[in-house]
């Protein structure tokens, strides 16, 4: 049974081969033996880093028992979350709308047709808390299609009608500096002053939200939101959600305080808070800053790496079957390894006591005091992260994802240029090659590879978004013309096939050819990462002020009609529109280009330092085939030049640093 997932490129897939389970993976065969057999559909749902997925998994799809029951009276489909986001959003709508929540492992009942009459997400093996053990809902369901089957199908049609309703595009909506200004009004009202970040446990890193707040701040000055972003790095960085020993961030923290994190490791997560770090590092010049912002770049290149090229999509939560294994102290570990003196400065500096902030007696590594001495600390960090190599490792998700490495190249590039770190480009360089050579079939996208195999799923609206996104910043980095023809090859087609064709300036998730599913899903907000049409949007105006005149007010005019349609999302919910407000920036401000032609790397080292984020920013020689942005911008007196551009104005051209750095502050 298991060699139905044999062959996939998703590890997540492969954990599930071996079941009992007579898994499907969502293909039109196994929808069509649901109508032979005229059985419901099980979906279930997760991905390979998901603690509770695994959980579910040993409880309840190894238990011959269970399985046997599931084989009877279902076809059974396993779905990789991030392999196929698009079936993910379609039945997470529908699990939300029936639940009034969501999460992973979602386990959906659905009709040979696909439309969804029962859904929730993990269902424990016996009784507890108020649940249905998963057998009692097995039941429950088989008994409703035998004996009530029109009545059942009903329900799902109904579903289906609800959701399309709630799903359609929203009303245009203009984007201005008032909106920008509110949006800021609004999240500093949802600050925790307290912890920094924002709402209640369980608490997640708001990436775009603080790169927005860092960008209105540089714009207007504003105290108030580069405090919030300050506040929420430090807090970040500080806790429990952040690798003190080797970089990088966790999930998400199970707390409000950011002490003890859920512990796997997302290579979204992490491409986004380097770019925090980096641009705020950039804006303070905080040491802190630097020092995680370089370590997090350190671990997606040695952690996340892999030999075909490109980025892994994670690091397990779990090591061994233990969530945190691979990572929680006790005072007596910390002695054993550093002995009694550092052990007790160890333990004081990061917080392990006795009684433990984690589970049975053990504590998470945070930085509670600032070291007095630093030649120690890194002593010390590296005698514990040794020791912590010898014990048992976590697993790691070793598919790679269009999406996520895009926004691994861009913050890999963007922190190259910021900490003058040729090691950051060269990885996002081989990120970029490995994607575009390896992902790109018959001019088309698909999604995931995995051991240099690339997957059969589509790349849906993100992918090719964060992929030209990348691509973009590694064109300003380098200066090499072949990123920007990839990236403009990118966007050309994201326009082409997945625009709302009756919308203007709304857009699909999947393309106009892919999968039909019950719903086509078109979801514009910002969530773990940006949302398929805000990515798409910031890329366009980059490219904009990068590919020249023939594409200029094409991709110019498509962002303007696709921020105007996300502005009652903007409006009314910023925290979950962060990226799109980001971009809303860069918009107002024109965005803003510097162009630096000839051989000065004190004008480049200005302009990247000193410029605002979602600046443009390329350093070449004059008339360099192949970059538009260095077109007809001569030598000045026979010496290097900078120009610079807002919008539609351009300044003229200074040769002194202490001049691009006036017309770079300059409100």
């Amino acid at each position: 049974m298991g060699n139905r997932l044999a062959r996939a490129t998703s590890p997540y897939l492969l954990q599930h081969a071996d079941n009992p389970v007579d898994w499907w993976p969502w293909t039109p065969e196994a929808f069509e033996q649901a109508r032979e057999r005229s059985v419901p559909v099980l979906l279930s749902v997760g991905y390979a880093a998901c603690h509770w997925c695994h959980v579910m998994a040993h409880e309840s799809f190894e238990d011959p028992a269970t399985a046997a029951f599931m084989n009877e009276h279902f076809v059974n489909i396993k779905v990789d979350r991030e392999e196929r986001p698009d079936v993910d959003a379609v039945y997470m709508t529908a699990t939300q709308a029936m639940t009034g929540h969501g999460g992973w492992p979602m386990t959906c009942f659905l009709t040979p047709q696909g439309e969804p009459f029962h859904c929730g997400t993990y269902f424990p093996p016996t009784p507890r808390m108020g649940m249905p053990s998963f057998r009692q809902v097995l039941e429950a369901v088989r008994d409703a299609w035998v004996e009530r089957p029109d009545e059942v199908r009903e329900a799902a049609g109904e579903v289906v009608s609800v959701l399309r309703k709630q799903t359609g595009a929203l009303p245009s909506s203009t984007v201005d500096e008032s909106v920008l200004s509110g949006a800021a009004t609004s999240l500093l009202g949802d600050f925790d002053r307290k912890h920094a970040g924002f709402g209640g446990a369980p608490k997640f890193p708001p990436s775009m939200v603080l790169e927005f707040l860092l960008r209105h701040h540089e714009r207007t000055g504003s105290a108030e939101a580069l405090s919030i972003v300050d506040a929420t790095a430090a807090a970040m960085a500080d806790g429990g959600l952040y690798d003190q020993l080797a970089g990088g961030f966790a999930r998400y923290s199970v707390d409000a305080e950011w002490i003890v994190p859920h512990f796997e490791k997302m290579l979204y997560d992490n491409a986004l808070l380097l770019g925090v770090y980096t641009h705020l590092w950039r804006v303070t010049g905080s040491a802190r800053c630097a020092q995680v912002a370089t370590e997090t770049a350190a671990f997606i290149i040695r952690d996340l790496g892999t030999e075909h090229g490109g980025f892994a999509a994670s690091l397990d939560a779990d090591t061994e079957g233990v969530e945190g294994l691979t990572y929680v102290w006790t005072p007596d570990q910390l002695t054993e390894v550093l002995g009694p003196e550092d052990g007790r400065w160890a333990a004081s500096l990061f917080g392990v006591t006795e009684e433990g902030t984690f589970e049975h007696g053990t504590s998470t590594l945070r930085l509670v005091d600032e070291p007095d001495d630093f030649a120690r600390f890194d002593r010390v960090r590296a005698e514990l992260l040794a020791a912590r190599a010898s014990r048992p490792q976590p697993g790691r998700d070793d598919k790679v994802v269009a999406a996520w490495n895009g926004l691994a190249i861009r913050a890999l590039a963007e922190a190259s240029a910021a900490f003058d770190r040729p090691d950051f480009a060269a990885a996002a360089s081989t990120a970029a090659a490995a994607i575009v050579e390896r992902h790109v079939v018959d001019g088309r996208l698909r999604r995931t590879s995995r051991l240099g195999v690339v997957g059969e799923s589509a790349g849906v609206l993100e992918d090719y978004a964060c992929l030209a996104d990348g691509l973009l910043a590694l064109h300003q980095v380098t200066a090499e013309p072949r990123w920007l023809t990839e990236a403009v090859a990118l966007l050309d087609t994201a326009l082409a096939r997945f625009a709302d064709v009756d919308t203007p300036g709304a857009f699909h998730d999947t393309a106009d050819d892919a999968d039909a599913l019950v719903l086509r899903p078109a979801d514009p907000s910002d969530n773990a990462s940006p949302s398929g049409a805000s990515a798409l949007t910031g890329a366009l105006v980059q490219a904009s002020a990068l590919a020249g005149h023939e594409h200029a007010n094409r991709y110019r005019t498509a962002a303007e009609a696709a921020l105007e349609r996300a502005g009652a999302l903007v409006a009314q919910a910023p925290r979950f529109a962060g990226h799109w407000l980001s971009v809303a920036e860069s918009m107002v401000r024109g965005p803003l280009q510097v162009a630096i032609v000839g051989a000065n790397d004190e004008l480049r080292r200005t302009a990247v330092a000193t410029a605002p984020g979602g600046s443009v920013v390329l350093a070449g020689d004059p008339d360099a085939p192949g970059v538009p942005l260095l077109a007809d911008r001569p030598l000045v007196d026979g010496v290097a030049a900078a120009y610079v551009c807002r919008g539609y104005v351009c300044d003229r051209p200074v040769t002194s640093v202490v001049d691009l750095a006036a017309l770079l502050t300059r409100g």
